[in-house]
């Protein structure tokens, strides 16, 4: 099981340099990933300890899949793999937010969209966007 260091101290916490993310009592933590050329919103996402050190370690983004509860390495079988350029972590480090290279074809969602986000709400209704 990986680890990260935990800290109760709210100086370390916003501005210290240690990685110390603050995982949901389901052991999880939000990730946005954006593409790093255009800035749009692929997706959001789940990360355990594991999906996050994997990120950092390899520079591919890793999540966690709720629905299969089990990590998830994004492209591995679709070839939509996310190069990591950077990642961020917000001010108390209970988000992270992963600026990729979409690799493949460019789309991020399961479906076949580029972004998760294809549908805009209008009158009471989804439609693509």
């Amino acid at each position: 099981m990986t680890t990260f260091p935990t800290t109760t101290d709210k100086t370390a916490l916003e501005q210290g340099e240690v990685i110390s993310p603050r995982f949901d009592a389901a052991g999880l933590i939000a990730a946005v990933a954006t593409d790093s050329t255009t800035g749009e919103v692929l997706m959001l996402a789940w990360m355990n300890a594991e999906a996050l050190a994997l990120t950092l370690q390899t520079g591919e983004a890793h999540y966690f899949s709720r629905s299969r509860n089990e990590l998830w390495h994004k492209g591995a079988t679709s070839g939509q793999l996310q190069i990591v350029d950077e990642l961020r972590i917000d001010c108390d480090q209970d988000a992270v937010w992963l600026k990729v290279r979409p690799q493949g074809d460019g789309h991020a969602c399961h479906t076949g969209a580029r972004s998760c986000f294809y549908r805009v709400a209008r009158d009471g209704r989804l439609v693509r966007g």
